[in-house]
């Protein structure tokens, strides 16, 4: 018992500490010096190669080097602005995974209810992630229309692109201040700006940042006057925000509902489970209500990804 326990202590303790630390002004240096070290194209070809000498030497790795689980969750770190390494989030998610199992067998005596617990702390990692990822990516589009303002501004008082975006920069927080001054770096490192643009696609993948990219590409080419262009482009992200925030006003009540619906049974369960444990303890001690338990636990489940896929608006 007290192995478990200090088992349970250490998981939390470390999935708490990677998900509070921040990277100090050193720290973040040192993530703007390896973002823009990063050599994503070449690394990608080199492992690609390696791959494929396995692959003709018969390699049972090739299957998930195909399925990209590792480079979607560095993607996905990334655009989150978690400047962790990837073997971090996935001990954390074993340990969870652990610590979770362990408390399910230790509570119910069920294989099955222990997996799911297991599954359940191991999804942890995953959705601080995609709420950090979400968030930076909100805070980025908001923070865009001021800053293509204050670019047009630059343009319009005769100086160059560059010499905007490192106004952007001066006037602005994360995270748009630090995705522009990864641009600034790259391009004096030798790398167009065009590229260095796309290479910030990556990291913050938004459809209004993409107009923009379009945009440089287009005056690039062609030689049309980009103030302009990034006016009516900041009128036009101003218009899809406010589309945007008029459909999640429409679908609140509903989105809501989904919520409620999933929640409830839960919600229900755990109170009578306090209030009166006799009225639940067939659920779970009985196999007849461990089965029935199961068979409710997955339908609510289905049921509340299947209002999420019916509520998913796009525009």
């Amino acid at each position: 018992m007290l192995l478990f326990l200090l088992f349970c202590v250490m998981a939390f303790g470390m999935a708490g500490y990677f998900a509070t630390s921040r990277t100090g002004s050193g720290g973040e240096l040192r993530a703007l010096e390896g973002r823009l070290a990063r050599p994503e194209v070449v690394s990608e070809e080199i492992l690609r190669d390696k791959l494929m000498k396995d692959r003709s030497h018969g390699s049972r790795l090739n299957w998930f080097y195909n399925l990209g689980l590792m480079q979607k969750l560095e993607q996905s770190l990334w655009q989150a602005g978690i400047y962790r390494r990837v073997s971090d989030i996935v001990l954390v998610t074993l340990l969870l995974f652990g610590a979770g199992a362990m408390i399910g067998a230790a509570m119910w005596q069920d294989p099955t209810f222990a997996v799911a617990l297991g599954l359940g702390f191991a999804m942890l990692p995953a959705l601080y992630v995609r709420i950090q990822r979400k968030r930076r990516l909100r805070k980025f589009v908001l923070q865009l229309p001021f800053a293509l303002d204050l670019m047009k501004s630059s343009l319009e008082a005769g100086h160059s692109l560059l010499r905007g975006l490192q106004v952007v920069v001066g006037e602005f927080h994360d995270p748009i201040a630090t995705e522009f001054r990864s641009v600034i770096e790259q391009t004096r490192l030798g790398l167009p700006l065009p590229r260095a643009m796309e290479e910030m696609l990556k990291r913050v993948p938004d459809d209004d940042l993409r107009l923009l990219i379009v945009a440089i590409r287009v005056q690039a080419d062609v030689g049309s006057s980009l103030a302009v262009i990034i006016e009516r482009l900041a009128e036009i992200v101003r218009i899809r925000q406010r589309l945007g925030q008029q459909v999640r006003a429409l679908t609140a009540q509903a989105r809501m509902s989904g919520w409620v619906v999933a929640a409830l049974p839960i919600v229900i369960l755990a109170a009578f489970s306090v209030i009166q444990p006799s009225y639940t303890h067939t659920l779970f001690h009985e196999p007849g209500g461990q089965k029935l338990l199961k068979i409710a636990a997955t339908l609510d489940f289905l049921a509340f990804l299947t209002i999420r896929k019916l509520l998913k608006v796009k525009y």
